[in-house]
């Protein structure tokens, strides 16, 4: 089981490594961002926007919405212009704070229900297996986005949790 320490120290973790990936990426080219480069959504800047509205997406069924999807705009393609991502990821990420600061042992029980892409079967999991997929999700595709930076030729900062400069 999961604690509300772990959710914010893994919130906090995923600010640092996406400020981190992020500079890392401002020493590319809008050209070179969206270049395919054979990962699983293609490019540097679809796999950051695919983290973006995943992240709204269960930030909104974590307060309830069953279908977040029929209000969101899930894309891989938005936004389009780097600055206007780095401020919605920079708000995105300062939500999710916030969200683990204010977590309950309480709301890390029971069970979390809602209908992928909007639309039936309806899902129904634990709580916490649903916020610690969150975190390991982003996880997941900041290592992606790491190893195509990488090859890039720019090298954002080291990924290891034990440096997170903010404990």
């Amino acid at each position: 089981m999961i604690t509300t320490d772990y959710c914010l120290t893994m919130a906090l973790y995923n600010r640092w490594q996406n400020r981190s990936l992020i500079t890392a990426a401002n020493g590319l080219s809008g050209e070179d961002l969206w270049q395919d480069r054979g990962a699983f959504f293609g490019s540097i800047a679809a796999t950051f926007n695919h983290l973006f509205w995943d992240d709204q997406l269960w930030l909104a069924r974590f307060a309830g919405d069953e279908k977040p999807e029929t209000h969101l705009p899930v894309s891989l393609i938005e936004p389009r212009d780097w600055g206007e991502f780095q401020n919605r990821r920079v708000a995105i990420d300062s939500q999710l704070i916030r969200w683990a600061e204010g977590l309950t042992a309480s709301d890390l029980l029971g069970e979390l229900a809602w209908h992928p892409g909007g639309i039936g079967p309806r899902m129904v999991r634990p709580r916490w297996l649903c916020i610690t997929h969150l975190f390991n999700h982003q996880t997941h595709h900041r290592g992606q986005i790491h190893g195509m930076l990488t090859a890039a030729g720019v090298h954002p900062e080291a990924t290891d949790l034990p440096v997170l400069p903010e404990i």
